[in-house]
């Protein structure tokens, strides 16, 4: 084994967690729908986009992205993001609920809406329908949260 190979140390656990949320689009018309909804959102300047202001006020999200899936039959939204689970899902919730509600409306099953109202069954459906990464998750900063490089890249500036 060489030196180098010899000093490699095993990762700490990350305090960053990944989400792979996949669900189930009920019809092409509601895929259709999904497309005019989200394209909607995010064509709107980042100062006025509901998703980017809500991830930049929760300060605990490094990326998320959505991406249809197995021939526009399924939504995955994709994230890695700081904290519990149980957190992270109830700050999404007060932070964008509505937006999940009007995703969640056109997936079959879904969970009972509004998420508002019901966050157990949500935190729930969001667990059935996570999938899991084959561990362990890998990060270049495994002890840096989001407001740690914020924080890092402010201090640089």
């Amino acid at each position: 084994m060489s030196s180098a190979a010899a000093s490699i140390t095993p990762q700490a656990k990350p305090v960053q967690s990944p989400l792979t949320l996949v669900m189930k689009i009920k019809s092409p018309q509601a895929y259709q729908e999904l497309i005019g909804l989200l394209t909607q959102l995010q064509a709107q300047p980042a100062d006025k986009n509901p998703l980017s202001l809500a991830l930049n006020s929760l300060r605990n999200v490094h990326f998320a992205r959505f991406v249809f899936m197995h021939d526009n039959t399924e939504l995955a939204v994709i994230t890695t993001y700081d904290g519990t689970f149980e957190d992270y899902i109830n700050e999404f919730v007060d932070a964008i609920g509505d937006i999940f509600n009007e995703l969640l409306a056109r997936m079959d099953p879904a969970p009972p809406l509004p998420v508002q109202q019901n966050r157990d069954a949500f935190l729930v459906y969001v667990k059935a329908n996570d999938l899991q990464c084959v561990q362990p998750f890998y990060s270049s900063y495994p002890e840096a949260t989001v407001l740690d490089i914020q924080a890092a890249l402010s201090a640089q500036a």
